[in-house]
């Protein structure tokens, strides 16, 4: 079983940064992928980076994201980051840390219980 605990979200004014950690323990054997999800108020969560936690570090983002986030992890101390730079009121939302036993990040094994990222314009 994998526990996740997220940290890091907070108030920011457009334009402005945040970065997202998660901790990760349990047994992480079978996990493929690390990934953040985030969920705003009456739409679905929607994947927003992807990272492989195999040796190359392989990283995905959804195009809404792109050139602006970056998703990295530390292996050797279970910890799952999320820079999120150039912060759009569209950004605001519950971003949750998710470890996946396939590499696309969708087939979800945990969850962590969410840190709110709110981003004033």
């Amino acid at each position: 079983q994998v526990q996740l605990v997220e940290s890091g979200g907070g108030l920011v004014q457009a334009g402005g940064s945040l970065r997202l950690s998660c901790a990760a323990s349990g047994r992480m054997f079978s996990i493929s992928a690390m990934a953040w999800y985030r969920q705003a108020p009456g739409m679905e969560r929607e994947l927003v980076a992807t990272i492989s936690i195999s040796t190359n570090g392989e990283a995905r983002y959804a195009d809404s994201v792109k050139g602006r986030f970056t998703i990295s992890r530390d292996n050797a101390k279970n910890t799952l980051h999320l820079q999120m730079n150039s912060l759009k009121p569209e950004d605001t939302a519950m971003y949750y840390c998710a470890a996946s036993k396939g590499p696309s990040g969708y087939s979800v094994a945990a969850w962590g219980q969410g840190t709110q990222v709110t981003v004033s314009s």
